[in-house]
């Protein structure tokens, strides 16, 4: 059963209401259609209400279900002939980040993602979707080949940030990370990041600086944890809830603001609801993006890249 989230507790009341009807029903061979069809329509009017206007760290919770479609479940969904490559060529490979080459629509694509775990075991193979800088350099090696053979780049972003580790940091932590962004930056082939999940401080930065940056509706992409700055700001991480409001971190604000470039809606409930259906949300954006993009050569791409982050923020001088 799918984990519910304090928020959907009235439709999962509503539900189990529904259920008790039907099985009482069956077997007391008593007609309660009438109710039962009315206590539907109650719950998809219910349904309406309460997905249609989530708050802040409701969204923040959806993005973090257990449940929620990976980067790899994407790849899997949208993909074809998807090989997978690994290693950075300098210290080992990183499990929290894969990619490889693929098609799409036919067209050959280098693809990169942030992989968390489903459970114990798979999350501490992928160290909980936290990257070391080796899964840095193995990404931008990726994507300097991508550049060689003339390929576009679709990064899937989903992680609570870069591992803080000690051995992170000794291997050059903050090194690897900055060095994509100037990397990043100069590419001159099209670049598109789409934020499935959480997107956490430099570690989702490490595959943002791109031509076109989306986000899943019920996602959430900022420089840090609702929890940390609350822990920061308010001496109490508890306070996460209305610091994800006050942050203004999900991808209906950033779109507001204009930090992203548009906003993928995501099937009623979120994406662990339906992933086949939320899968073709995301083909849709994908393909209107490299349309977009297609047009533009390595200058013009590398300049359009210049001007979007440029154009983040309000400053005076």
């Amino acid at each position: 059963m799918s984990k519910t989230l304090t928020f959907e507790e009235p439709i999962v009341k509503l539900r189990e209401k529904i259920k008790e009807l039907e099985d009482f029903t069956e077997t007391n061979s008593i007609d309660l259609s009438d109710e039962v069809e009315t206590l539907k329509n109650r719950l998809k009017n219910l349904e309406k209400e309460i997905y249609g206007n989530m708050e802040a760290w409701d969204r923040v919770q959806v993005a973090r279900h257990p449940e929620r479609p990976t980067s790899l479940d994407y790849i899997d969904a949208l993909f074809e002939d998807f090989m997978q490559l690994h290693g950075d060529r300098t210290y080992a490979d990183d499990a929290a980040i894969v990619g490889g080459i693929a098609s799409f629509d036919k067209t050959p694509i280098t693809v990169i993602g942030q992989q968390r775990g489903r459970d114990t075991k798979e999350n501490v193979k992928r160290n909980f979707g936290l990257p070391h800088p080796e899964g840095y350099r193995k990404a931008l090696r990726l994507m300097k080949q991508a550049e060689k053979f003339n390929r576009p780049i679709i990064c899937f972003i989903d992680t609570k940030g870069a591992y803080p580790g000690k051995a992170a940091e000794e291997r050059g932590q903050a090194e690897a990370i900055a060095r994509n962004l100037v990397e990043m930056a100069g590419l001159t082939v099209p670049v598109i990041s789409i934020v499935i999940g959480e997107g956490g401080s430099g570690g989702a930065l490490g595959l943002g600086v791109s031509n076109h940056i989306l986000m899943l509706e019920n996602s959430w992409y900022s420089v840090i944890s609702p929890e940390g700055a609350a822990s920061i700001l308010w001496k109490d991480s508890s306070l996460g809830k209305q610091m994800a409001e006050a942050m203004k971190i999900t991808a209906p604000h950033l779109k507001e603001m204009g930090i992203i470039d548009d906003m993928i809606p995501e099937v009623l409930g979120g994406a662990h609801r339906d992933p086949k259906a939320q899968a073709i949300y995301i083909r849709d954006a994908i393909r209107a993006s490299l349309e977009s993009l297609g047009s533009m050569n390595g200058k013009e791409l590398v300049e359009n890249r210049y001007m979007k982050f440029r154009g983040i923020g309000v400053f005076s001088e």
